[in-house]
């Protein structure tokens, strides 16, 4: 559509003729999302950051505030230490963790509560142990 408005026509009855020579030449056939609803967002009120929630979403991207992270981050931290190689590795990962945990409870940020306190490594190490040798026994051909 890069032909300009003559003089004297309508600009709607104009746009309208573009638009019907653009559908007779299939211009709108086979587009992204034809036949699909519209996204959702827009039957909501407008945001001026949606490009950006967009943008994380896409991504895989979250905001968390500090504390719901750090829970996220100490979790995973745990499932990590139970699938670690060696038991050094359990107690850097726990140990690791543990820091940023004390760090977070002396100097709480502002937002929700952590609400967790730092891991015991020894019984991580044990229950770490206590795992490898029930996946040890449950092998097959491993004897029992």
């Amino acid at each position: 559509m890069t032909e300009r408005k003559p003089p004297g026509v309508p600009f709607e009855s104009w746009v309208d003729k573009q638009i019907r020579d653009a559908q007779g030449r299939g211009e709108f056939d086979r587009l992204p999302g034809a036949g699909e609803p519209l996204p959702a967002e827009l039957e909501s009120a407008y945001d001026e950051l949606w490009w950006v929630k967009r943008k994380m979403a896409r991504e895989g991207l979250a905001v968390l505030p500090p504390a719901l992270a750090l829970r996220k981050e100490a979790e995973d931290a745990l499932a990590a230490a139970y699938a670690a190689p060696s038991e050094r590795v359990v107690r850097k990962i726990i140990t690791d963790v543990n820091v940023k945990i004390r760090d977070m409870m002396f100097k709480p940020p502002p937002g929700p509560p952590l609400g967790k306190k730092p891991y015991d490594v020894e019984e991580v190490v044990r229950e770490w142990h206590r795992r490898r040798a029930a996946a040890a026994r449950d092998l097959p051909g491993a004897h029992g």
